[in-house]
């Protein structure tokens, strides 16, 4: 969808009382003649208290501060696999570098009364533009955390996209949260494609994601150096950074292998996989590198829901999608964790949205903040993917840690949406939005935005 086109999402019905304060962002007029501030709820969009804070999370104030954490909490393998991205970490940087290319430019005295984060994507209602990325193994960073992320994402109202390698089977997530999507890595041959397919929709799977950015592995020297292996083999040093993290071991690894066993690689085809810890055993990896988009037509074909293809980086390759049977693109670099050295997604977001400018489109980029997330769906993206901050609050909280994460991200964007001006997801666009650094004359116009003659009339 283009900016300009974007489904309008109305914020969830207020009491009848409230609706007459907030009509229009405005509170009763006073005898005076001038209009009195919004309801206190109003005036409080975003903002946290300490009493409001969840006991266990009171030094847990931003996304930043959940990886922190993970890193005292998860054996140093493990928080390697997922704090880490490929050589020198250039395609991590720069996504990360690139919201700060943009500048928010906001605008005063409309009426922000009901700021809401809702947005609807895929033809579908969710309560805040973001979802819970597909990342693998992450059983191994938390109690089942797969299923925490599934019941977060099914308490908050956002999507969440299960992982091909994930550890807990596809049943038994969608059954805690029916609305999940799955990503899959398609297999190398014919007849386990089909049954992985056909798998996914006894499952209840509605919208797959295909992944197409991993044709090969890549080079995750980080990986190697922590002593991360896929699966991990077992040693010394493996048993000493568990043993050395008691409380990932008591509340994560012994409950794991007490109550559900060793994990496997449970998604990557219709039958179970290689288990996650074994010493003469291969995770196969093979097949993606004749991966071609006769493959992708095939898969359309195959698969009767919706369909999203995920790791276009350039306009044409997302063209082709679409025009291979693809409803939505997912722009994304595979969180720095395939190539060094990629262009930001943000970067060619816009130039992807001019190229497709009714197709839904995911950004899949370094987003910790609610700023970024809303400088992305400003350049065009009508929902962004977090990945790495859930996991972590998986780790530390199980499901209340990733409820407070996602409250946490939903609050900044709502917040920041109103401080810019707007109450809605669909009313931005390119305008908030200005080039770092100084500003040419006459790059702003002097007449944008809204003006008195936007206003009501009784507005003084």
């Amino acid at each position: 969808m283009t900016q300009a086109s974007k489904t309008t999402q109305t914020p969830p019905a207020a009491s009848p009382a409230k609706a007459r304060v907030d009509e229009g962002g405005r509170g009763p007029a006073t005898a005076a003649g001038w209009t009195a501030p919004p309801a206190a709820a109003d005036g409080r969009i975003g903002r946290r208290t300490p009493d409001t804070i969840p006991r266990g999370f009171r030094n847990l104030l931003s996304l930043h501060d959940f990886e922190r954490a993970a890193r005292r909490h998860l054996p140093r393998p493990l928080y390697a696999y997922v704090s880490g991205g490929v050589e020198e970490g250039r395609s991590i940087r720069n996504a990360t570098d690139a919201y700060d290319d943009h500048v928010l430019l906001p605008r005063f005295c409309t009426p922000v009364a009901g700021a809401s984060a809702a947005t609807r994507v895929l033809d579908e209602d969710w309560q805040a533009p973001f979802a819970i990325a597909p990342m693998g193994i992450a059983a191994m960073m938390g109690y089942r955390a797969d299923l925490a992320l599934a019941g977060a994402a099914r308490e908050a109202g956002i999507p969440m996209v299960i992982s091909g390698s994930s550890l807990i089977p596809l049943e038994e997530i969608m059954q805690v949260y029916p609305r999940a999507w799955f990503q899959a890595y398609v297999p190398p041959d014919e007849p386990r494609l089909r049954a992985l397919l056909e798998r996914a929709r006894a499952a209840g799977v509605q919208t797959l994601v295909i992944t197409i950015d991993s044709p090969v592995g890549s080079n995750r020297e980080n990986n190697i150096r922590a002593g991360f292996s896929s699966p991990l083999r077992p040693s010394l040093r493996l048993a000493w950074d568990g043993i050395t993290r008691p409380r990932w071991l008591l509340q994560t690894f012994l409950p794991t292998l007490w109550r559900h066993g060793i994990p496997h690689f449970e998604n990557l085809y219709a039958e179970r996989g290689v288990p996650i810890i074994a010493r003469h055993v291969q995770r196969e990896f093979g097949g993606r590198a004749h991966f071609s988009w006769d493959h992708l037509a095939h898969i359309r074909r195959l698969w009767p829901g919706r369909l999203v293809v995920k790791g276009i980086l350039h306009p044409g390759d997302a063209r082709r999608a679409v025009a291979t049977g693809a409803d939505a693109i997912g722009v994304s670099n595979h969180g720095g964790r395939q190539l060094d050295g990629t262009v930001a997604p943000l970067h060619v977001l816009p130039h992807i949205r001019e190229a497709l400018p009714d197709t839904p489109i995911l950004l899949d980029g370094a987003i910790r903040r609610g700023t970024q997330a809303v400088k992305a769906l400003a350049l065009g993206a009508d929902l962004v993917l977090v990945g790495r901050p859930f996991n972590y609050a998986a780790a530390l909280g199980r499901q209340p840690g990733v409820d407070w994460a996602i409250s946490i991200l939903k609050g900044e964007i709502t917040r920041t949406l109103a401080q810019v001006g707007l109450r809605r997801i669909d009313e931005l666009s390119p305008d908030i939005l200005l080039p770092r650094g100084p500003i040419p004359p006459g790059a702003i116009p002097s007449d944008g935005g809204q003006d008195a003659s936007d206003q009501p009339a009784d507005h003084l």
